[in-house]
């Protein structure tokens, strides 16, 4: 009979696995599977997701974690909120009976039954991207072990988060290029001007409009009409 994979070899899988993940989204769904899967006392995980707007929680192993997380950022406090800020590892054995949050702990564990939880901050060298939190119905779920197993769990998905979403800006940048340069050979068709030109007109349309060049681009090619 083979034996059960030891975490060593659970990481490498999941890291290998990992690499070829080029949506943010699906990044975001496995890591929830992987964690659920490879961390000992883990009932629920969730994702938070640092973005230009703020912060949410795209990705949830239930419903019940987009409030949880919610009210983190709605009290400013919490351990999601405190590994994003101050720490790399949050920690709490009793949610219930944490002076750290005295109105998020006590809510969450009385709403949604979760008692013990282990937030981590997801980040590159340059960038702070998130945080994954696991949280289990029992008290004092997590022992040293496990705590040190997510953290190397999610050293791997700080990379491969970094990994998609740039992959994501990379595509979206050459779609707007594309797009810009259809536009441009619309203007020069029309009016027999030259690549320079055609981009300088539709940049200073861009900021007579306040308007992004992108965006100027798609109107000219889906409605043909010249900007004035």
């Amino acid at each position: 009979m083979k034996a059960p994979a030891s975490f060593a070899d659970q990481l490498a899988e999941a890291a290998r696995s990992m690499q070829g993940w080029s949506s943010t989204q699906l990044t975001l769904e496995k890591v929830v599977l992987v964690a659920r899967e490879i961390i000992q006392g883990c009932d629920l995980v969730g994702i938070s997701i640092v973005h230009k707007n703020g912060i949410d929680t795209p990705v949830g192993s239930d419903e019940t974690l987009n409030r949880i997380d919610e009210l983190q950022f709605v009290f400013k406090e919490g351990p999601c909120f405190d590994a994003l800020r101050m720490h790399e590892v949050v920690h709490s054995r009793d949610l219930a009976d944490d002076n750290r949050w005295p109105r998020w702990g006590p809510l969450v564990a009385k709403e949604a039954g979760v008692v013990s939880i282990v937030s981590y901050r997801l980040y590159t060298t340059q960038d702070t991207l998130g945080a994954m939190n696991l949280y289990s119905f029992k008290p004092d779920a997590f022992d040293a072990d496990d705590i040190n197993n997510g953290q190397a769990l999610a050293a791997h998905v700080g990379v491969a988060l970094a990994a998609s979403q740039n992959a994501e800006n990379l595509e979206l940048a050459i779609s707007n290029r594309t797009m810009i340069g259809r536009a441009e050979g619309i203007l020069m068709e029309r009016f027999g001007m030259p690549p320079d030109q055609a981009f300088a007109v539709l940049r200073r349309v861009s900021q007579r409009r306040n308007v992004k060049l992108n965006r100027v681009a798609e109107e000219l090619v889906r409605t043909r009409e010249t900007p004035r």
